[in-house]
């Protein structure tokens, strides 16, 4: 039985009446058989078929947020009209208006068809990989609009941007106004009706914009409601570039357009007369002024365009607006969007490793055709979670409990933009996406949203599509940091100039991690030099980490700890001159193991066994989870990754702990390359008792390296040097994507170091491995084949940086028994060298093509549309057109030059986002791949 009861602070088992009421109830299931609201049997399959997923832009909710170019609207409009976070809004009889949340005004309204969807999430919202994204254009007719100024100023109108100018000089403005001048402060939703909430000069002001129509005619409103007014303001209502002539005639206007004054504008105020009055300035903006005479001020600003011969249409329109002018009743919450629920039941994976990975089924298919693609997961004290959706939605589950089988999910918000983090702080849920950080209230207790407040949208947003708002996460102070990723240049022209190679100009915050204060009001630069971070923090500690995508000028994947002032490499988003020494990750990760970093989470349970108390980093390409472990030195703290082998769906993103079972709970989605074959998940890593075999700690010493298990380990196994394989490898760092492997002299390749001796410590849980020569090093590579001593194998590689390099305490670490002075005499073994080349063939091309990765982003059968490389399947022997302008023939050189020196030959229509394989691969490597591409074309 599924008893819905809507709102439970409504019933009380103290109220006799309450009590018989729900006990007569069940008398009557009992009786009758029958159950409550139970409704269709939960999904037990989420199904991702773009045929049942409905359109973006849902009939009944009224608006979405995204990104308008409104520059190339035609005559009589401002032409430096672009809008990066815009509230695009519904109004009814086909009418919309964009109101800018940074300039406080409306950017255009229009008629006809809405937006169109081209935007990132939009785009692949049903073609789930297609990243052909644009910025939208005004795809009706446009009416009405205003230019790149503050929708209000003082007694006097302005019509300049106040804003600081950009660092780049060729590069526009962006983010909000200054704070004393104006701020936007959220949006209300009663039903299909939103309410504007901002603030100009000190002064609150509530907006419910709206249209009328008579006959083909339609006019757009703007009612408001203004309680305490303590200075004169100016509204700009509309700009006309090409103003003829105006008139006034009492409180409207009409703005004659064009050498024949064939069109027009026309404004009108209506409602009580308490001090407002319509002007024009210039034959060209329209403005409305408040006396500051009147504090309180209702009226409807009613707003027209049409052709001069249709001008007594103005007077009927003005007619209806002041018959429909009432102001709605906001502040006690509207009704539910969103009334039903979706019950789901999750897969439980049987207990067959220490760690396994039970699916939680997502809300796919629901009611209202809605695609679900989860990116980030908060929990409440009581267990509820909370997660948010790349396209924008907020959806409440209750019922996660051991066995996942009664899952309730419903809808709490929509209408955000390209949403990928979410933080509960005191019960009330945050959200991060490009428009700001969003907190939301829920009024009357229906679980839908009614007000969403702008917590803070001072990280400025420029209108690059790759700006990614990528990260935010609360601090125990109350603060929340957020990251962003640089402006990377990719995507669609726009509006800002190259920077350095990979990079546009973007924004003052792109590719950084700033501090918001606990009251939202104020940013503070934390870390620069960013490509694209994503975060995590130690809720406990505050302690903040961040990982990077590997690229230009980022030359594998890293993880970062944070102190405040860290610069980390990429000069196009350090905002700062001279540039200071570059900032150390706590590790690098090879690209053939992690090729897209994601967030970080922080295991703050005692729940997790070996996890618990540890930091455990999230892969979006593997896709997967690694344990992070930390080697602190008297100088330096370094640290290693060790992948968790599970079965993961999707990518993986964004987690949380539960505070109930103490188990990690992680979402995300596929759009770029990843390893795995589903859309989205969320699901649940779950320790279940079992042995672990993977290390706990380890220590890079002046003489080796201490690997520590939760095990005993076999002696012979342990102490046997042919079981350990050693390699170590420098990155460089340049404007090209990504980076070879370089030895330590600068040469292209990987140096296999020798092991003279392995020794087990006292407790059997520990070994060491005696390495020579060991240095400060970009990144080493430990494989090893243990045996516990029951018998359980362990075959693993552990991944980690040398940033410090001081003495071992072998005695302290559980070593007593070794000579320190004898540890490097004798011979060494080098397994690796012992290799043999394998023949070159293209079934071991095959194999080396899906373990680099490469089949994540190079479709072999089909297409490949969607992917980040060009398809291979019949292209050996063909001309290919570059991006240079150039023309290339698919040779077996040009694949060489092309797996070495990717960015030599991009490819005509993709970005080259391929990283250099030189000292990676051998010549007989490269050969193999070459012939396996060679078979892709005789197939």
């Amino acid at each position: 039985m599924f008893l819905s009861v809507t709102n439970r602070k409504n019933v009380s088992f103290n109220d006799p009446q309450k009590w018989f009421q729900l006990s007569l109830l069940a008398l009557l299931i009992i009786a009758t058989g029958c159950s409550v609201d139970e409704g269709p049997p939960p999904i037990t399959e989420q199904n991702f078929n773009p045929d049942s997923i409905a359109s973006f832009v849902e009939r009944d909710f009224p608006f979405i947020t995204t990104s308008v170019d409104a520059r190339a609207l035609g005559e009589g409009f401002p032409n430096d009209n672009i809008t990066p976070r815009c509230v695009a809004i519904k109004l009814g009889q086909d009418a919309y208006t964009c109101f800018d949340t940074d300039m406080l005004r409306w950017s255009v309204a229009w008629t006809g068809d809405f937006l169109p969807m081209v935007t990132m999430a939009q785009i692949s919202y049903r073609d789930f990989h297609n990243k052909s994204n644009k910025i939208p254009l005004i795809a009706g007719k446009p009416e009405i609009a205003t230019g790149l100024y503050p929708g209000w100023t003082g007694a006097e109108p302005q019509f300049e941007d106040p804003r600081s100018p950009s660092p780049n000089p060729e590069a526009p403005s962006w983010g909000p106004i200054p704070q004393e001048i104006g701020r936007w402060n959220g949006l209300y939703l009663d039903g299909n009706q939103v309410v504007l909430n901002y603030t100009m000069h000190g002064t609150q002001i509530l907006e419910t914009p709206g249209s009328v129509m008579d006959d083909e005619q339609r006019a757009f409103t703007r009612t408001f409601r203004i309680d305490d007014l303590n200075q004169a303001l100016s509204l700009v209502a509309a700009e006309v570039a090409n103003g003829a002539r105006s008139e006034i005639e009492g409180n409207q206007a009409y703005l004659y357009q064009g050498t024949e004054e064939d069109s027009v504008t026309a404004v009108a105020v209506v409602g009580e007369d308490s001090g407002q009055q319509v002007q024009v300035t210039d034959d060209q903006y329209v403005t409305v002024q408040l006396s500051d005479s009147q504090t309180e001020h209702q009226f409807t600003v009613v707003l027209w365009k049409g052709a001069a011969a249709n001008i007594s249409s103005f007077d009927q329109l003005v007619t209806q607006a002041r018959e429909n002018s009432e102001f709605p009743d906001y502040q006690e919450g509207g009704p539910d969007q969103w009334n039903q629920r979706v019950r789901t039941r999750g897969q439980i994976a049987p207990d067959t490793s220490a760690y396994v990975v039970d699916r939680l089924t997502l809300p796919i298919p629901n009611p209202w055709k809605r695609n679900v693609r989860v990116v980030d997961v908060a929990f409440f004290e009581d267990n509820r979670a909370a997660v948010v959706t790349f396209e924008g939605d907020v959806w409440l589950i209750e019922g996660i409990d051991d066995k996942l089988q009664e899952l309730t999910w419903k809808r709490f918000a929509s209408g955000l933009y390209e949403t990928q983090s979410i933080e509960i702080v005191d019960g009330s849920i945050y959200t991060f996406g490009k428009g700001g950080i969003t907190r939301f209230h829920d009024f009357n207790g229906d679980g839908s949203a009614d007000y969403y407040e702008n917590f803070s949208n001072l990280m400025d947003q420029s209108i690059e599509t790759r700006e990614w708002a990528s990260g935010m996460v609360g601090a125990p102070d109350g603060s929340f940091y957020v990251s962003k990723f640089g402006a990377l240049d990719m995507g669609p022209e726009t509006s800002s100039p190259k920077s350095i190679m990979g990079f546009r100009a973007g924004s003052r915050y792109g590719g950084t991690i700033t501090k918001i204060a606990p009251d939202g009001r104020s940013i503070e630069y934390y870390a620069t030099g960013f490509r694209g971070p994503y975060l995590g923090i130690n809720p406990e500690t505050g302690v903040v980490s961040s990982s990077d995508q590997q690229g230009h000028s980022m030359p594998s994947t890293p993880i970062n700890l944070i102190d405040r002032g860290d610069y980390y490499g990429v000069s196009a988003t350090a905002y700062r001159d001279p540039l200071p020494e570059t900032t150390p990750p706590l590790t690098w990760i090879p690209h053939s193991v992690d090729r897209s970093g994601s967030g970080q989470a922080w295991i703050t349970s005692d729940k997790m066994g070996p996890l618990s108390r540890s930091m455990v980093h999230l892969s979006y390409g593997k896709p997967g989870i690694f344990k992070v472990l930390m080697d602190s030195t008297s100088d330096a703290v370094q640290g290693a990754v060790s992948f968790i082998d599970a079965d993961y769906p999707a990518p993986t993103m964004k987690g949380d702990v539960s505070p109930k079972d103490g188990q990690l709970y992680v979402g995300g989605f596929s759009l770029w390359g990843s390893d795995s074959d589903v859309i989205s998940s969320l699901i649940r890593l779950r320790y279940t008792g079992e042995q672990s075999l993977k290390p706990r700690d380890f220590q890079v010493r002046k003489r080796g390296v201490i690997l520590s298990f939760g095990a005993e380990l076999h002696e012979a196994a342990a102490t046997n040097p042919a079981n350990f394989q050693v390699k170590r490898w420098n990155y460089k760092r340049t404007q090209e994507y990504g980076s070879g492997h370089y030895k330590l002299d600068g040469s292209p390749g990987e140096e296999v170091l020798p092991v003279f001796s392995a020794h087990l410590s006292e407790d059997r849980k520990s070994v060491f491995i005696a390495i020579p020569d060991i240095q400060e090093v970009q990144q080493m590579e430990v494989g090893y084949n243990l045996e516990s001593n029951d018998g359980t194998f362990i075959n693993d590689q552990l991944w980690f940086s040398v940033n410090d390099v001081e003495e071992a305490d072998l005695l302290a670490q559980g070593f007593p028994n070794i000579n320190v002075d004898e540890l490097l005499t004798g011979s060494a073994t080098v397994a690796s060298a012992k290799e043999t080349e394998k023949p070159v063939t293209a079934e071991r091309g095959k194999k080396l093509f899906q373990q680099t990765g490469c089949i994540a982003c190079h479709a072999v059968e089909g297409s490949g549309e969607g992917n980040v490389g060009p398809a291979l399947h019949g292209i050996f022997g063909t001309t290919r057109q570059l991006k240079s302008g150039e023309s290339a023939k698919v040779t077996a050189d040009y694949i060489e030059q092309a797996i070495l020196e990717p960015s030599e030959q991009v490819v005509e229509g993709y970005e080259g986002e391929m990283p250099s394989f030189l000292g990676i691969l051998s010549a007989n490597e490269v050969a193999s791949i070459t012939e396996y591409i060679k078979s892709l074309s005789s197939e």
